[in-house]
C-alpha cells in the first residue's frame, strides 16, 4: 500500500484521467460562493427556542452566533447553530435562541441588519439547535480562469458519475496548516479541554489522519470501491455494515453510489474494519502514530465517515469564461474538495510538513 510523498498535498480522483487541473479562481467575492442550509425538517411553530433564517455576508458563524446573543441580551451559550457556514460567501442557515416566556425585541431583525445579518423567518420551537442536525447543504458556485476549458464538463461529469473524495477542506487545518501544528504540540503534551474548548485541534488532527488514509486509498483506486472486511456507509444516511466478502451485488452498489466504503475519524474503541481494511488503518497508526496515541489518550471516541460523496443535484452552466456549479452535498463535507477536483488554486492545497 503506497502512500502520499507529501502530507497535505493528496491525489486527485480525476487527474489519472484528466492531468492535473488548470488554474481557475473562485470566491473573488462572497456572491461567487454561496451556501444554503437544508434543513430536513421544518420548526414546530411553539416553544421557548425563536428559531431564525438568516443570510449573512462577511461573517463567520459564531460571529453571527455572538451578535444574535448580544442583539437578545442573553449568553452565547443560549445559541444554537447545525453547522458552520463560511465567512468569505453568501450563507444561509438556521440560527436559535432560547426566550423562554419572553419576546424577541422589536428591533431585532434591524439590530442584525446593522451587523451584517439578514433575518428572512423567525419561527418558534421546543428545542435548541443542535450541531450536526440539518440534512445536507446547497451550493452554487462560480469560476473563472484557465480552467473554465474544454474538459470542464467531462472533469464535471467524471464526478457526478464516479462521486467525489470526501476529503476535509483545507479550512478544518486553519490558515497555513496552523491549526494542525497547534494538535500536534497539544496532543505530545496531554490534551486538555481548557486548551481547546471548542474540541477544535482534536478536529483538525482526527480530520488530518481521514485525509491521509483517504489518500492511500486514491492512490491504489479503492477510495470508491469497497475492499474485504470494509464497513460500508448507505449513501444518505448514518447507517453503516461490515462486508466480509465483496461480492457482485455489493459491488453493482457501489458502482451506483448507492453506498460507499469509510475510513476511521480516529479515537479510543475498537475499529469495525477487518482484512484489507484494516490494513489500511494499520499502516495509518504506524506512520502517525504519536497523533494517533494522543488522540486515543484524549478520549475521544472512534468513528467513520464515508470515503467518498455524491453529487445531489448536480448542474453546470458556462457563459464564455464563466463557470455556474449548482450541487448539493451532505452534512459535514466541504465544496472545496469538489474544486480542488476541478482547478489549481493555491488554497485548495493545505501547506504542511508532517
Amino acid at each position: 500500500m503506497s502512500e502520499p510523498t507529501r502530507p497535505g498535498d493528496w491525489p486527485r480522483a480525476t487527474e489519472a484521467e484528466f492531468g492535473p487541473p488548470r488554474r481557475g479562481e473562485f470566491r473573488a467575492t462572497p456572491e461567487d460562493f454561496v451556501v444554503e442550509e437544508i434543513l430536513g425538517f421544518a420548526p414546530e411553530g411553539q416553544g421557548e427556542h425563536l428559531w431564525l433564517w438568516i443570510e449573512k455576508r462577511g461573517l463567520t458563524t459564531l460571529e453571527a452566533v455572538r451578535h444574535l446573543a448580544r442583539a437578545c441580551g442573553v449568553p452565547v451559550r443560549a445559541v444554537g447553530y447545525s453547522g458552520m457556514k463560511d465567512r468569505v460567501a453568501v450563507t444561509r442557515q438556521w440560527l436559535s435562541v432560547h426566550l423562554p416566556g419572553q419576546s424577541a425585541p422589536d428591533d431585532l431583525a434591524a439590530r442584525l441588519a446593522d451587523c451584517g445579518v439578514n433575518v428572512h423567518e423567525q419561527v418558534r420551537h421546543p428545542r435548541k439547535l443542535k450541531r450536526g442536525v440539518h440534512r445536507a447543504n446547497r451550493f452554487q458556485l462560480r469560476l473563472t480562469g484557465e480552467a473554465i476549458g474544454d474538459d470542464l464538463e467531462a472533469r464535471w461529469a467524471w464526478l457526478c458519475r464516479h462521486g467525489v473524495p470526501n476529503l476535509f477542506g483545507p479550512q478544518r487545518f486553519g490558515p497555513a496548516g496552523r491549526n494542525l501544528a497547534r494538535a500536534r504540540a497539544l496532543l505530545a503534551r496531554g490534551w486538555r479541554k481548557r486548551d481547546d474548548r471548542e474540541g477544535m485541534l482534536l478536529s483538525a488532527a482526527r480530520s488530518y489522519l481521514f485525509n491521509e488514509l483517504t489518500a492511500m486509498r486514491l492512490i491504489d483506486g479503492s477510495w470508491r470501491r469497497l475492499v474485504a472486511g470494509d464497513v460500508a456507509i448507505l449513501d444518505g444516511s448514518a447507517s453503516q455494515f461490515s462486508v466480509a466478502v465483496v461480492d457482485a451485488e455489493l459491488s453493482e452498489r457501489a458502482d451506483r453510489l448507492d453506498l460507499h466504503p469509510s475510513g476511521v475519524l480516529w479515537g479510543t474503541g475498537a475499529s469495525l474494519a477487518t482484512d484489507v481494511a484494516a490494513r489500511y488503518e494499520g499502516g495509518l497508526a504506524e506512520r502517525h502514530a504519536a497523533l494517533c496515541r494522543g488522540l486515543e489518550q484524549a478520549g475521544v471516541r472512534m468513528a467513520r465517515r464515508a470515503l467518498r460523496m455524491r453529487l445531489g443535484q448536480p448542474r453546470l452552466e458556462r457563459a464564455e469564461s464563466v463557470a455556474q456549479l449548482d450541487f448539493h452535498l451532505p452534512r459535514g463535507s466541504f465544496a472545496t474538495a469538489v474544486l480542488r477536483e476541478l482547478i489549481d488554486h493555491p488554497t485548495l492545497t493545505l501547506p504542511v510538513e508532517g
